[in-house]
C-alpha cells in the first residue's frame, strides 16, 4: 500500500488533486477539509494515502492529516459504507466533529454528508462508538491543532472566522481559511477572501 506521496502540488479541482512526484502526477481524491488545507500551486506537499482497488478502477484517496487518515480507515471499515460516501463525510465534517458525531449519537450532523442516510448514519454510530471517545487521540490532537491555529489572531479573523462557521464551514476549514490572510484587513474582506481560498 502506499500510505504517503511527497511532492508538488500541480493541480486542484473540486474533489481531488494532483501532486507531482519525480515527475508522475498522482491524482489524489480528497475531501474540502484536505483541500482547503493544502496551500496553494507549486508547494511542496505531503498526503497520506489511501488504495482503493476494485475491479473497474484502481484510485488513490489523499489526505492533509493522519487524523483525517485514520477516521478515513475507520469509516470504510464499516459495512456500507465506501470511499465516496467516507470522503462526502470528512468533507462535512473535521475529524474531532466527526468523534463528537458518533461518541454523541448525533446522526443528523452525519447525514448532512452528500448521500449518506440515516441508516448508514446509525450504523456508523454503531459500530465505530466503542473505537471513538470524547477524548480519542483524534478528537483531542484535531482540537489542540484548532485551538493553536487561532491563537493570537485578532478581532477581524475571529469574526471571519466565526462568519464562516455560520455559513456552514467546520471550525478547522474556517481556520485554514484564514491562515496567512493579513490580519489588519476589516472582517468583511477577510471573510471575502477567505472564501476564495475554500474554493
Amino acid at each position: 500500500m502506499i500510505y504517503s506521496v511527497t511532492g508538488v502540488l500541480k493541480h486542484i479541482d473540486l474533489n481531488f488533486v494532483v501532486v507531482e512526484c519525480n515527475g508522475v502526477g498522482f491524482k489524489c481524491n480528497a475531501s474540502v477539509n484536505t483541500i482547503s488545507q493544502l496551500g496553494d500551486l507549486g508547494d511542496v506537499v505531503t498526503l497520506f494515502t489511501y488504495l482503493a482497488v476494485k475491479e473497474d478502477a484502481i484510485e488513490l484517496y489523499g489526505f492533509s492529516t493522519p487524523d483525517e487518515h485514520e477516521c478515513y480507515l475507520k469509516l470504510i471499515s464499516v459495512s456500507g459504507v465506501g470511499p465516496k460516501a467516507a470522503i462526502a463525510i470528512l468533507s462535512k465534517l473535521s475529524p474531532a466533529e466527526l468523534a463528537n458525531a458518533i461518541v454523541t449519537e448525533n446522526v443528523k450532523s452525519i447525514t448532512a454528508a452528500q448521500g449518506v442516510g440515516p441508516k448508514v448514519a446509525q450504523r456508523i454510530i454503531l459500530e465505530l462508538k466503542s473505537k471513538f471517545s470524547a477524548t480519542s487521540s483524534v478528537s483531542t490532537r484535531t482540537q489542540q491543532g484548532a485551538k493553536k491555529n487561532i491563537a493570537g489572531s485578532t478581532n477581524e479573523l475571529n469574526e471571519a472566522v466565526t462568519a464562516l462557521e455560520a455559513l456552514g464551514y467546520s471550525h478547522i476549514q474556517a481556520v485554514s481559511a484564514v491562515n496567512g490572510i493579513d490580519s489588519t484587513l476589516p472582517a468583511s474582506q477577510i471573510i471575502k477572501l477567505a472564501l476564495k481560498n475554500l474554493m
